[in-house]
């Protein structure tokens, strides 16, 4: 790697646990590498660029890497479709793993504002996260049902008079992932987002996992901040950058290794 392209990666670990990694400032001295581990498990190539006082990281992916990241890609890229059999069905299963022993009396039916959608119609409230979305309330109604009924229901801590809307809440997390580690990119554009492509390839479940702490941890956090609906925005930041403190520990190796994984309960 030619040393007038920067250091082996353009990454700065501060004692409060932050990363720098973009608009970086510091001198070439303050720049420090990348786990070995990583490297290790397919990070071919973690290079940094520096443009005036921008850093940008450029990572070349293995055809196996490639192809776990289009994997995801192509469920990313799934819209909503009310007319589609697979979707409606996955939304009745959605709904019988939220109220079992509660007939469902149609997909438009008042009885989906209990869950926490804007109305009737929940297919209205999927179109910023997409079908995915659906998918991922699904995985964790079905593997972490106690956790995933504790935040349905508020069941834990004191609840502010307005709480979150349970269902949207939802959507927006995952879109909220998908931006965080920019999964529309080709390829991974920050640290955060390399190292959870190797997670993936542990597991390839490890999308709906990251969403299911997700979920678990900002529930955590509105309780801690004592937040009422108007907080939202505020308490989705500060989830952000939690997991993205997370990801970056050096013993990460899998995606249930993150200490806020502990949150979750089956």
């Amino acid at each position: 790697m030619e040393q007038n392209a920067g250091s082996f990666l353009a990454v700065r670990r501060l004692s409060g646990g932050a990363i720098h990694h973009h608009r970086h400032h510091s001198s070439p001295a303050e720049v420090v590498g990348v786990s070995t581990a990583w490297l290790g498990k397919g990070l071919s190539c973690v290079c940094a660029q520096r443009r005036e006082s921008d850093v940008r990281l450029s990572f070349d992916l293995s055809p196996i890497q490639e192809e776990c990241l289009n994997r995801l890609q192509n469920r990313i890229e799934v819209q909503y479709d009310g007319s589609n059999l697979e979707h409606q069905k996955a939304l009745e299963a959605l709904w019988r793993s939220s109220f079992p022993g509660t007939e469902l009396l149609g997909l438009v039916s008042d009885q989906w504002k209990e869950m926490g959608w804007q109305g009737k119609d929940p297919s209205t409230d999927f179109r910023g996260g997409g079908f995915i979305s659906l998918e991922n309330l699904l995985y964790f109604s079905r593997n972490y049902p106690k956790s995933f009924q504790e935040l349905l229901r508020k069941q834990n801590g004191d609840r502010a008079l307005w709480e979150y809307p349970f269902a949207v809440a939802g959507v927006n997390i995952t879109f909220m992932l998908i931006q965080m580690l920019d999964l529309q990119a080709a390829k991974p554009t920050s640290l955060v987002g390399a190292v959870f492509l190797n997670l993936l390839l542990e597991n390839d479940r490890a999308f709906d996992i990251l969403y299911c702490i997700t979920f678990k941890l900002m529930d955590q956090k509105w309780l801690e901040m004592h937040a009422s609906y108007m907080d939202f925005n505020t308490v989705i930041k500060s989830t952000r950058r939690q997991l993205e403190r997370e990801l970056l520990l050096e013993d990460i190796q899998r995606i249930e290794d993150m200490p806020s994984y502990r949150f979750l309960a089956c």
